[in-house]
């Protein structure tokens, strides 16, 4: 059938697109308007005076029509059929006219219509496309739901914004009134919040323009210290002729998103802070810092007293913790204001809320546990004006506090690798300054990272045979414990090499291979299978932020000669020494630089020259002279230019050298930075005298009577018996053993200092003679006899030496 009843439904308001149409009493078509010529494309002409039938698609269904009519239904679907021969769904409304209805009706409805003489009007129909029809069924009711739901706040307004309708939820809290219809805004909002909304929706419905998404706490005029965060949406309805009829406008409440956001902010921020610093104090100071004023008023933060030393905290006999106050943000309430240094006994578990932090009503406390340890405790108070802590609030502190106990417990293994490290390098590095017959020496050393103060940078002054010095000044890759452990090892390499006398070049040679094996060395596979091998988050952490752990090294080596008055040096990669005369003149030595050690199989040079008595001589590391730029040209003329200032080399070593590095920054620096400054001394001419002995047993005599003479001029005469029978013993064995020519040196410099030199390289070996033996005490002999004896190997042979010690002349 292709018309039929619809119980409900409706047309939408009389437009362009409603026909009307009126029937006789015959169901003939007695009038046709301009709207029902428009919507079959049929003319009145056409059509009145033609069945109605006639204008179905299909004219059989016209009895169930007139039946379905004559029951009292008034509304309906059907096809018909237009001008163009196409199909064209409707739905329809009837009127019956002049009792037309069958049913003594009354009339619905008069007007002008087009109809011919002689036929009494029935009926008055109208119709619409069905698809215009379900369309504004759709809106009708998609407009009373928006209305009738809670979620989103729906009003409308006038043109002078006075709100005509709205729905129940429009702002469901305190202090707006049940009825809305005619009042503003600004009636019973806050003047300052209902002011900048106002403006808003002036503008929509000046310009038309919709307003999307605006945010605006609103506050009622009731209750002030209240609020919500609402979104507003706007646009303007236009009546059909464009004439303004007002706005609508959506508010939503957003309140409780913000607040995750400004949650979830705060614990972006909260963990950023605290996890910026390895200081125990510091992390502490951010962590209060961090949680005022976005969570509380006041934020306190109390911590086990042996957290801040690095070591566990432990309860007591009776299970408490002694907790003090480190860290305080925040105004306290009126007379309850923190004090730094007050303790608190707290019981484990300690409780996750609390009252009465800082003389607030409402309070929360969480534990900063890490690890299975209980490190402190964090407690947070605010203003009642503030509301109530929720229970987001609770669980936020809780997350807060968690990541904060990491980041205390980190700073807290951290101080404790720290004091080790620091201990282990200051047990590692000789006296700042000391003082020697050869040389005034003193070191300065600044760290790359300051928050550990420890690196691989060393520097040592090394006293030899000869009133000879040693000065080193190395740096190992890396920072950290990782490369103290390294200087370690190679200073105690540098040192044990140097006691053996070797010429800087073959010096650096043993101590390449040495670290050549060092970097071979495999790891100890247990210390991968270990359940508790240190290395925890805290190790991976430092690794990540350490890559440069491997072993490797550069390192200057200089030994200078009071007696010669010489200088002899050289470099395993590293930048040459800057040499000062007391003129003021500054010049850096031409070293060759060999390799880095570890590299091997490339040879060093070494390089000599002659040093004034007053020079000062400065070792350095490549921390000193880098600069951002990588310049290390402007950063060597920068230490010639603190050299060479007036008065420099005149004053304080120690003075000078921080006066080198202090255009350093406080941090951040690249690499350690470490300065040696010696300023040379000579031994005078007349302390010194020197001369040959024939190969002959017999010169031996002549030899101790111009020892005896030497000692008679300096005033050593109770030097005289030890020194000849040491020198006896020296000599007869050079003569006996290596042949001539055989030297002999004397040298007053603090000590007196014998020394026999022989061409042979046969290394001289103390033994314990038997009973029957005939010979081999005499290096017994002299090692009991002197403070200490040695010897040395040069290009032309080898020197034995022995030292006495005297004291003051009387």
């Amino acid at each position: 059938m292709n018309g039929t009843s619809v119980p409900g439904g409706g047309l939408p308001p009389f437009s362009e697109e409603t026909a009307v149409a009126l029937l006789d009493t015959r169901g003939v078509v007695s009038g046709w308007t301009p709207e029902a010529r428009a919507l079959l494309g049929r003319s009145a002409a056409d059509v009145v005076g033609r069945p109605a039938r006639a204008l179905l698609a299909n004219p059989l269904s016209w009895p169930a029509l007139v039946q379905a009519y004559a029951q009292g239904e008034r509304r309906g679907e059907a096809v018909l059929r237009t001008g163009g021969g196409d199909d064209l769904p409707v739905v329809f409304k009837t009127f019956g006219l002049n009792g037309g209805d069958g049913h003594g009706g009354a009339r619905e409805h008069r007007g002008h219509r087009e109809h011919r003489a002689g036929d009494e009007a029935w009926c008055l129909v109208l119709a619409a496309p069905a698809a215009l029809a379900t369309r504004w069924n759709q809106d009708r009711a998609f407009i009373n739901e928006l209305f009738l739901q809670d979620r989103v706040g729906l009003a409308v307004f006038d043109p002078g914004l006075r709100l005509l309708r709205t729905n129940t939820h429009l702002l469901p809290y305190t202090g707006v009134p049940p009825d809305l219809r005619g009042r503003r805004l600004s009636d019973f909002l806050w003047p300052g919040d209902a002011a900048p909304v106002e403006a808003q929706l002036r503008g929509v419905l000046r310009t038309g323009r919709p307003l999307v998404g605006a945010e605006q706490l609103l506050r009622t005029v009731e209750d002030p210290a209240g609020g919500v965060f609402i979104t507003i949406s706007a646009f303007r309805l236009q009546a059909p002729d464009g004439r303004v009829l007002g706005l609508t406008a959506l508010f939503t409440d957003v309140t409780e998103l913000r607040r995750s956001g400004e949650r979830l902010a705060l614990l972006h921020h909260a963990t950023a802070s605290v996890s910026g610093s390895l200081s125990v104090k510091d992390t502490c100071a951010e962590l209060a810092a961090a949680l005022v004023p976005g969570l509380a008023d006041l934020a306190v933060v109390e911590i086990a007293d042996t957290v801040s030393s690095g070591e566990e905290p432990l309860p007591d006999g009776e299970g408490r913790l002694v907790l003090r106050r480190t860290a305080v943000a925040g105004q306290p309430a009126e007379g309850d204001g923190p004090r730094a240094s007050s303790v608190a006994r707290v019981a484990p578990p300690i409780a996750d809320t609390g009252t009465g932090t800082g003389g607030y009503p409402m309070t929360m406390t969480a534990l900063l546990r890490a690890r299975g340890l209980i490190l402190g405790r964090v407690s947070v108070g605010r203003h009642a004006d503030r509301g109530l802590y929720e229970k987001a609030d609770h669980d936020l502190l809780r997350e807060i506090a968690d990541r904060a106990a990491l980041a205390l417990d980190n700073a807290r293994r951290f101080a404790r690798e720290h004091r080790a490290a620091v201990g282990l390098q200051r047990a590692m590095l000789p006296p700042r300054q000391t003082e020697t017959v050869a040389a005034t020496t003193s070191g300065t050393y600044l760290p790359a990272n300051t928050s550990t103060g420890v690196g691989g940078d060393w520097f040592d002054v090394i006293p030899l045979s000869s009133a000879r010095v040693a000065l080193v000044v190395g740096d190992v890759v890396g920072h950290g414990l990782a490369a103290t452990a390294t200087m370690g090892r190679l200073r105690t390499a540098v040192r044990t090499l140097a006691d053996l006398d070797l010429e800087p070049d073959e010096l650096l040679t043993h101590l390449d291979d040495l670290v050549a094996q060092l970097v071979a060395e495999p790891e100890d596979p247990a210390d991968e299978d270990s359940e508790d091998d240190g290395r925890d988050a805290w190790d991976d952490g430092w690794r990540d932020r350490n890559p440069s752990t491997s072993t490797g090294a550069t390192c200057a080596y200089a030994i200078y000669d009071p007696v010669s008055r010489t200088c002899v040096v050289a470099s395993a990669g590293h930048p040459p020494p800057a040499v000062a005369d007391p003129q003021g003149n500054v010049s850096y030595l031409p070293v060759d630089p060999g390799p880095p050690l570890g590299v091997g199989g490339l040879p060093f040079e070494t390089t000599e020259a002659d040093v004034a008595p007053g020079t000062v001589i400065a070792l350095y590391t490549n921390g000193l002279i880098e600069n951002r730029d990588g310049d290390l040209e402007a950063g060597m003329a920068e230490l010639a230019g603190h050299l060479a200032r007036p008065g420099a080399l005149g004053g304080s070593l120690r003075d000078l050298g921080r006066e080198i590095v202090a255009g350093r920054p406080a941090a951040g620096l690249g690499d350690d930075v470490t300065v040696l400054l010696a300023r040379t001394r000579a031994v005078p001419a007349e302390d010194v005298a020197a001369w040959e002995v024939e190969a002959d047993p017999a010169a031996v005599g002549t030899m101790r009577e111009t020892a005896a003479a030497h000692l008679r001029t300096w005033g050593l005469e109770e030097l005289a018996f030890t020194t000849e029978l040491v020198l006896t013993e020296l000599v007869t064995n050079a003569i006996r053993y290596a042949g001539g020519p055989v030297r002999i040196r004397l040298i007053r410099a603090g000590r007196l200092i014998c020394e026999v030199s022989d061409p042979s390289a046969t290394h001289p070996r103390m033994r314990r003679a038997r009973l029957t033996d005939e010979g081999g005490r005499g290096l017994y002999l002299v090692a009991q006899l002197t403070t200490r004896w040695g010897s040395r190997y040069s290009r032309s042979g080898k020197t034995i030496w022995a030292e006495q010690e005297f004291g003051p002349p009387a």
